[in-house]
């Protein structure tokens, strides 16, 4: 299935974005929030402050991938990028403004120098070159706990206009295509794009949005997911487990989403696969095809589609599109 809507990937920009970087979620109550994250699910706390906690990954050498700051209410501040060198961050400005898009200099904990913009649609992006590094932990196996989480794997959002966010990311910041979604009438309905050669640093899905689907986590088996489900399960956690385990047919990833205490989606995951080669041609799905959600047939629940985290200081919009997928009733 190709799509007549796919345009060329922009090799040629003064800047480079390596990957995605973090996260920074608001959440209602700190405590309640390290517990799931660093008691359950295992991620390694780099330091507190007196309204924040800063997380990160067992093979991490960054400051930090998950931010937690104390909020009145659940929503996502930014999601965050890392560019190759500091100079960069200086085009990457010059570019945004030069597309009439709001840029700013932001002071973040543990970072350098960091540019925050929006997108087009209102996504909060953050990126930066330097962060303060702190040592692995991915040989100290004392440290292991929950399902392992090694890093901070890619974001999904709900956007209103799936085409022209992916259109921006590839155009304008020089993402990727690996894979998509296409509804009965060949409509771009979501994207998988990426930067550091995997399958997707970031996704783009129809909905009302700008809103954040869910930040994943990439472990190194998929029985560190079925040892998660049975730690969540017996530990006060078993309504937080929303979907799963499964495996996609897209990315060809085993998964498993869970809920954190707001209700923030965070995503499980592992086995996907390299996309290094700027050739590659991206696959495309039929958005009413079984195996598109899961290779196993079985489809999502509704709340998947329709739940998702706000974006501090974003509008947001009905999609521009009525198609639905199969959805468990």
């Amino acid at each position: 299935m190709k799509h007549s809507g796919l345009i060329p990937h922009n090799f040629d920009l003064p800047f480079n974005i390596l990957r995605c970087s973090h996260v920074d979620y608001g959440v209602t109550d700190l405590d309640k929030s390290r517990h799931f994250y660093v008691d359950t699910l295992g991620l390694i706390e780099t330091e507190r402050t007196a309204d924040t906690i800063y997380l990160r990954g067992l093979e991490e050498q960054n400051h930090h991938s998950y931010i937690l700051r104390k909020s009145a209410d659940p929503k996502v501040f930014a999601v965050g990028f890392k560019v190759a060198f500091d100079k960069e961050l200086d085009a990457l400005e010059a570019h945004l403004k030069g597309l009439g898009l709001p840029t700013s200099w932001v002071t973040r904990h543990g970072q350098g120098r960091t540019l925050l913009a929006r997108s087009p649609q209102g996504i909060p992006m953050e990126f930066y070159a330097q962060i303060d590094r702190v040592p692995t932990m991915m040989r100290e196996y004392g440290a292991y706990r929950g399902c392992h989480p090694q890093r901070l794997d890619h974001f999904n959002c709900f956007t209103p206009n799936a085409q022209a966010t992916y259109e921006f990311f590839v155009r304008e910041l020089g993402f990727r295509l690996t894979e998509y979604t296409l509804t009965e009438k060949g409509e771009m309905w979501a994207a998988w794009i990426q930067r550091k050669g995997n399958v997707h640093d970031m996704a783009l899905t129809n909905g009302i949005g700008p809103r954040m689907h869910h930040s994943a986590v990439w472990v190194p088996t998929a029985l560190n997911i079925i040892h998660l489900l049975d730690l969540m399960s017996t530990t006060g956690y078993v309504e937080n487990i929303e979907r799963g385990p499964g495996r996609h047919g897209i990315s060809n990833a085993f998964f498993l989403y869970v809920r954190d205490p707001d209700g923030h989606r965070i995503e499980i995951y592992t086995c996907d696969y390299l996309t290094v080669d700027p050739d590659l041609e991206p696959k495309g799905w039929d958005l009413r095809d079984p195996q598109r959600q899961t290779l196993w047939g079985a489809p999502a629940p509704r709340s998947w589609f329709e739940e998702g985290s706000l974006f501090e200081g974003t509008e947001v919009s009905e999609p521009v599109m009525e198609s639905r997928p199969i959805i468990a009733e």
